[in-house]
């Protein structure tokens, strides 16, 4: 897989582009923000969904 379709949020679908583009975009990553704001609210469940565990 090319590293930019390396997936960085399994829970939610988003890829390295992704973050990326977002960034390119608004000049901070949105994608970002609704992530770390989903995990404090325990929308996120990575252990389970990522291969990693993690």
């Amino acid at each position: 897989m090319p590293e930019s379709r390396e997936m960085i949020c399994y829970c939610f679908g988003y890829t390295l582009e992704d973050l990326k583009e977002d960034y390119k975009r608004y000049g901070y990553s949105n994608i970002l923000k609704s992530i770390l704001w989903a995990k404090k609210r325990g929308g996120c469940n990575c252990a389970h969904t990522n291969p990693k565990g993690r």
